[in-house]
């Protein structure tokens, strides 16, 4: 019996360091890239964009503007400078995360009350607000992000449409 002890704390170690690498399972390189996702996300908590720079590529392009597509970091600059100038009170909780050497994604639920009226989310000043989203980012060999995607849940989306557009899209939402 205990010629068997030796090799089998061997196995058992062994199997268990192999479960803790897994769960730990994600790389040095993803890990960056998660920091960086989370960098820019407190970011706007903060409303300083002070260092964008070092979490964002120059060459960055954010694909879910409202206006359409923004290139480079100084267009995304002002992008942000304009959120900040509309939005207090910033809260961004995540649901989960994924990361890998390429993409972070992050299932956000976003919350913020408006400092100005902001026809183009249609709230008016003091009114909050609040998505669920999820936002993807890819990232470059030094971790820096050079793609944006933001996916909103089609609730809240129609919640930001005019009244008498395409809001409830011909549907009775009262009876159910």
């Amino acid at each position: 019996m205990k010629k068997l002890l030796a090799p089998f704390l061997f196995v058992s170690t062994v199997l268990c360091t192999s479960c803790n690498n897994q769960q730990a399972g994600m790389s040095d390189k993803a890990k960056k890239n998660l920091d960086n996702f989370d960098a820019v996300t407190k970011m706007f908590e903060s409303g300083d964009f002070s260092k964008v720079g070092d979490y964002i590529a120059t060459d960055v392009v954010d694909h879910s503007s409202p206006r359409g597509e923004v290139k480079g970091l100084d267009s995304l600059k002002a992008m942000f400078s304009y959120y900040s100038s509309t939005m207090s009170n910033v809260k961004n909780e995540y649901e989960k995360q994924l990361a890998d050497d390429d993409y972070v994604m992050g299932w956000m639920k976003q919350s913020w009350t408006a400092k100005t009226d902001d026809p183009m989310m249609h709230m008016k000043a003091g009114d909050k607000g609040q998505m669920e989203t999820i936002e993807v980012t890819k990232h470059n060999a030094d971790g820096k992000i050079t793609d944006h995607w933001s996916f909103m849940s089609m609730n809240d989306m129609m919640k930001m449409m005019p009244q008498g557009s395409m809001g409830n899209m011909g549907m009775d939402t009262t009876k159910h």
